[in-house]
């Protein structure tokens, strides 16, 4: 049996003679040029015949695709990279749900207001909801599910994107999300290799530390990997976040190799992931652009260490032909083999027809199955089961027009990552449009908390890339000193509700009434406000410690 049948007839390729096949005559007429192209996803912005010329140019295994609103733009684009395409194309995305999803699409929760609903069967719902509008619109990859465990509150990088801090209940969703996805024809990847959550800071800027024992690990992160492999996952994303205790027990004397990224550690790739878990399929790595990687090596000596340390993907690329030309040079002075490069090719290859897309690569996107009305209706019944009522000590809800009025709201507007600060909710519309009164505070008017019947701060801040921290920055929403300082909650009614990082009460363990609803959708608004009026229950499970650990922030 050679290479290519011991890899890809195992699992998770499981792939027929005919697809076998496939990849032989394809690899087989491929120079070491194309091959070397192969190996990359590079990010894929805009629409219209430059993108298509850039990406055609550059021949990679795939690209992922970021949407913009205008979905014949979007999909005519795709149709024309497919039909130029010499081999089909990986189209990959992050299928995270809430703003992360494509805007013409349906709404659907993300990860932590799925947890928030702990309805496993309803999870598998919403991931086949994703998958067919995803292979419909043309993408066939997806970097999810985040397996991550959500240990740590101050943590800007898991929160909203994770399934909660419960290694069972991130289990039970995660595999009802594999399954829910390659189902209907879009490949899985668990990440972020080999855990993220219970260190505070970004890998996007720092390469960040698991810094849990091995046998605290196999329970928790190394348990939900051997899970998510027995269960068919096609593809592991292994991230710039380091595992010291594994590189110590090979060698006590490691020193700041402990602290090697798993991006670059074959130790942590090929040791751990390949041979002791048994994963067969794809590594890809996380984005080589972030701080994480570039802050450990030179770029030079980085980037063949990605492919020599074991990922067969390397994803984005700020200057393509430069790390072409890196790759190239590695495999010229033998820091890089093309045995190395033969396998990370074969996996991508048998990615690529294990989908189908030796049969199926230049097929037209399926416009009509891009938006369906019951889809729709399914995901807003899920999506109303998400709110959570965190707590309400003064009986504040339910709220009434008759009662609250005059509302006055502090808000920081819509923050994601990929959208920028401040985007406008409809919540003050929603509700003005049942009777209330609502002003937004201004820093220039100063006005007084206790003029109003309710004061209510909007959070709307799902977990972000390259920050630093989220928390509640009183001197932002209210600006200045003086407001930052002030309490009025004794005289006035006040609640926050977080359309997003469910951990606000850290900087207001006192705040009398909290709803976490966790992904800043339309859809979650109106969920929302029918609970807080009284026309709908509170169904959400925390699926986090809200309160933070600290126990005042119960009463």
């Amino acid at each position: 049996m050679d290479q290519i049948d011991r890899i890809l007839s195992a699992a998770p390729f499981n792939l027929d003679a005919e697809g076998r096949g496939w990849v032989r005559s394809t690899l087989g007429a491929m120079e070491r040029a194309a091959k070397v192209r192969q190996l990359f996803v590079h990010i894929c912005f805009g629409t219209g015949p430059e993108v298509v010329d850039r990406i055609t140019a550059l021949a990679p295994g795939g690209f992922t695709k970021f949407f913009g609103p205008d979905a014949q733009a979007e999909l005519d684009t795709l149709d024309a990279l497919r039909g130029a395409a010499a081999i089909p194309y990986l189209v990959s995305a992050d299928l995270e749900g809430s703003r992360m999803s494509p805007p013409f699409g349906t709404e659907v929760p993300n990860p932590l207001a799925l947890a928030a609903v702990d309805d496993v069967q309803a999870s598998g719902t919403i991931a086949r909801i994703m998958a067919e509008e995803a292979r419909a619109a043309g993408v066939n990859w997806s970097f999810t599910p985040v397996i991550d465990i959500n240990a740590l509150f101050r943590s800007p990088i898991v929160a909203t994107r994770g399934l909660g801090s419960d290694p069972a209940r991130i289990r039970a969703h995660a595999l009802a999300h594999i399954a829910g996805l390659q189902a209907n024809g879009v490949a899985a990847t668990v990440k972020h290799w080999p855990g993220e959550g219970h260190d505070d800071r970004d890998q996007h800027l720092v390469t960040t530390i698991n810094p849990l024992s091995m046998e605290e690990w196999n329970a928790t992160h190394g348990a939900l990997y051997r899970a998510a492999i027995e269960a068919g996952v096609m593809s592991v994303m292994s991230a710039h976040i380091a595992l010291p205790a594994y590189v110590l027990d090979h060698d006590p004397n490691a020193g700041v190799e402990a602290y090697r990224p798993a991006s670059v550690s074959r130790l942590l790739n090929q040791t751990l992931l390949r041979e002791e878990l048994g994963f067969n399929g794809v590594i890809v790595s996380d984005a080589t652009s972030m701080a994480g990687l570039g802050a450990w090596a030179h770029r030079d000596v980085a980037l063949p260490e990605v492919v020599s340390s074991g990922c067969d993907v390397i994803l984005f690329s700020d200057e393509p032909e430069a790390d072409i030309a890196r790759i190239e040079a590695a495999l010229d002075d033998g820091r890089l083999t093309s045995a190395r490069l033969d396998e990370a090719i074969i996996r991508v290859l048998g990615l690529k027809a294990a989908l189908g897309l030796h049969r199926t690569g230049r097929d037209p996107a399926r416009r009509d199955r891009l938006f369906d009305p019951r889809n729709a209706a399914i995901a807003k019944e899920v999506t109303a089961r998400a709110p959570t009522l965190v707590k309400d000590v003064q009986g504040i809800l339910p709220l009434s027009p008759d009662r609250h009025r005059r509302v006055l709201v502090y808000t920081t507007g819509i923050v994601t990552p990929l959208h920028g600060m401040g985007q406008e909710m409809i919540f003050a519309d929603l509700m003005r449009a049942e009777g209330f009164e609502v002003s937004f505070y201004s820093p220039e008017a100063r006005q007084d908390q206790r003029a109003f019947d309710l004061v209510l701060y909007l959070m709307a801040e799902e977990t972000l890339l390259t920050r630093g921290r989220i928390f509640l920055d009183w001197n932002r929403l209210t600006g200045g000193m003086f407001g930052a300082m002030a309490r009025h909650w004794h005289e006035v009614p006040t609640m926050l509700i977080s359309f997003g990082y469910p951990y606000y009460l850290y900087d207001a363990p006192r705040m009398p009434c909290v709803v976490n609803a966790y992904a800043t959708m339309d859809s979650m608004q109106r969920a929302v406000l029918d609970c807080i009026l009284g026309r709908a229950p509170f169904r959400g499970k925390n699926p986090v410690d809200p309160f933070c650990g600290l126990p005042d922030a119960r009463y």
